[in-house]
């Protein structure tokens, strides 16, 4: 009897279904306000005094945190007691601190924390204060990770924020603490604080009117840096196309176009003589061209990613094949330019195009779903906050990247040098890397926003939904050999992120991990003193091998990769040749102007 109500209920279940399905089936439509442009001049103005952090994503990220934490006691009760536990231990080490016993301690520092490396860290009463900071940090590490229920990266950033905070009170940054400083004190009579303070005063002038810092203007490219002989062959208003001459009889019949990140200027690949990855493949018998890029200003707002594409490295390819036409192109790109690389090698691809013949990839990721700390700065709330500060200006400003990129080493890039040139009073050498990183350039609008919402955000181009015209590209489409760069200490791109291209393509793929970090480790020159590295062949059976496993079963050698890099390039030449002629005036493209051409110049 009970069949009959159930086959009703169950017949208008059907009905109410189908009467549902089509509403349910059609794609909904959300309609979202645009911001107003007194919402965006309000956020505009507040990022300058919030170094572009949104507070929305800091107090969301907190907010997750802490409710997490009141609501969990047991973790209460465990930080607790921890909390105890470490004042024991410091309590019973203060007999031994007076004693100066340099043989025990409460806590040894991070591998990579060299601020308490001194001995003079280890005498009475600076033990103490080194210990108690890290018993500090260590405790408050404790109380922002493991947290049940916080998302990953509301953790990240919690921790990553509270560990800024701490840092800012380190011992290490205070005359009256630092043993170091103290003893250069006494022994200088203080001019060592007399001197720091007018380095200071020089420092803030030289900011407030923008200038660079002391030091750059004894590396002027053309003059110091960037002289590697050459002409500019085409240029648009994006870039500048650089030919260098050669410097041998006979080159490989196939050039190789280096694409530099658009973020600083082009001759980090093209420093001093002797560290110039230029002036070496040119030397090695290679053909090499070099873009460099323009510096964007307001009227420049609209450029796209799209943009940069066509117009930088597909106007390049172009160029090239009119100069040395029917070769193939090895191209190399670094960073950010890598990253483009990777799209312009997978759009032209998918078109059947054999313009490529190998992809170097130098410190470039192609996945970013383990981009680094960087990635604390990339949520929807952060993004929609820094689109609003660039909409202001139409680019974001080479200060506002600066402050991010040191953050994440602000141990190395902020307190060290303060120590040294404030407090000890000993000014830093400049040197051409780092006269070379005071060297920014600024970034479009549309191009910076639309990078980071479809590459960091989404994570389009691993995933195969990166679009270009209304079509999808995937990096499965790139069957040219890869050459693959990473570096151990990189910060911008974990070298376990470079190593993903090897999930994303069955092409060959030449691994290499070098030391330094990323920008020390791809101006990696032979010769260059504890350089080392691992390099790896193509596997042919095509097994993946994760990265750990990697690193523990490729042997380490001695030197530069450098060489390697070009003995690679070298084995994929088909003959040699003489050099090409400098330009290609009878077919549009003539010498316009010696290197490094006039954007490198634009401030």
């Amino acid at each position: 009897m009970w069949v009959q109500p159930w086959q009703q209920w169950l017949n208008s279940a059907q009905q109410g279904q189908q009467l549902f399905a089509p509403k349910l089936n059609k794609e909904v439509t959300v309609e979202v306000e645009p911001p107003s442009n007194f919402d965006r001049l309000l956020h505009a103005n507040l990022a300058r005094l919030t170094a572009g952090i949104s507070p929305a994503s800091l107090a969301l990220a907190y907010a997750d945190w802490a409710t997490h934490l009141a609501f969990s006691p047991a973790k209460l009760s465990r930080l607790a007691e921890k909390a105890v536990r470490k004042s024991a231990r410091f309590a019973n080490y203060i007999p031994y601190a007076a004693s100066n016993d340099n043989e025990i301690s409460c806590i040894e520092p991070l591998p990579q924390d060299n601020r308490f490396r001194e001995d003079a860290w280890k005498k009475w009463p600076f033990n103490l204060y080194s210990q108690a900071f890290l018993l500090q940090q260590q405790w408050w590490h404790n109380a922002t990770t493991g947290v049940g229920g916080v998302s990953p990266h509301s953790e990240n950033v919690v921790e990553f924020v509270a560990r800024q905070l701490l840092d800012t009170m380190s011992p290490v940054n205070f005359a009256a603490t630092n043993p170091v400083v103290m003893d250069a004190t006494i022994k200088q009579h203080g001019l060592n604080l007399l001197r720091g303070m007018q380095n200071w005063r020089e420092d803030l002038e030289r900011n407030n009117s923008g200038k660079p810092p002391l030091g750059v203007e004894n590396f002027q490219p053309g003059k110091q840096v960037a002289v590697s002989k050459g002409q500019v062959v085409f240029r648009n208003r994006l870039i500048e196309l650089i030919q260098y001459a050669p410097t041998t009889k006979k080159v490989n019949a196939e050039p190789i176009l280096i694409v530099p990140a658009w973020i600083m200027k082009f001759y980090i690949l093209d420093l001093s003589p002797e560290n110039s990855l230029v002036r070496y493949l040119v030397d090695q018998g290679h053909t090499v061209f070099m873009i460099s890029w323009h510096n964007p200003n307001e009227q420049d707002r609209d450029l796209g990613m799209d943009d940069y594409l066509n117009l930088g490295i597909l106007e390049a390819i172009n160029a090239i094949q009119n100069i040395v036409p029917n070769k193939q192109i090895h191209t190399a790109g670094y960073c950010l330019g890598g990253t483009l690389l990777s799209i312009a090698a997978a759009y032209l691809a998918s078109e059947n195009n054999p313009a490529i013949k190998s992809v170097t990839l130098l410190a470039a990721q192609t996945d970013f779903t383990e981009a680094g700390e960087l990635m604390l700065f990339i949520d929807n709330s952060q993004l929609s906050y820094l689109d609003d500060m660039m909409w202001d200006k139409g680019y974001l400003d080479t200060k506002q990247m600066a402050g991010a990129f040191q953050l994440l080493r602000s141990n190395d890039l902020i307190w060290s040098p303060i120590v040294q040139q404030y407090l000890l009073g000993e000014r830093s050498v400049m040197n051409d890397l780092m006269a070379w990183n005071a060297d920014a350039t600024r970034m479009p609008y549309r191009m910076h926003s639309e990078y980071l919402h479809r590459l960091f955000l989404n994570n389009d181009l691993f995933e195969g939904r990166y679009q270009i015209a209304g079509k999808k590209i995937t990096l499965g489409d790139i069957h040219v050999p890869f050459f693959v760069v990473a570096t151990e200490k990189d910060h911008v791109a974990p070298w376990h992120s470079v190593y993903k291209i090897k999930l994303a393509t069955s092409a060959e793929v030449t691994f290499v991990l070098t030391s330094g970090g990323h920008n020390a480790g791809i101006v990696s020159e032979p010769g260059h003193p504890k350089r080392h590295f691992r390099v790896d062949t193509p596997n042919s059976a095509g097994n993946y091998i994760d990265p750990e496993q990697w690193v523990a079963i490729t042997p380490q050698q001695d030197g530069s990769w450098w060489p390697v890099f070009s003995n690679w390039l070298t084995a994929q030449a088909s003959v040699q040749v003489k050099p090409p002629l400098m330009g290609a005036e009878g077919k549009g493209y003539p010498p316009l102007g010696d290197a490094p051409g006039e954007y490198v110049f634009e401030s």
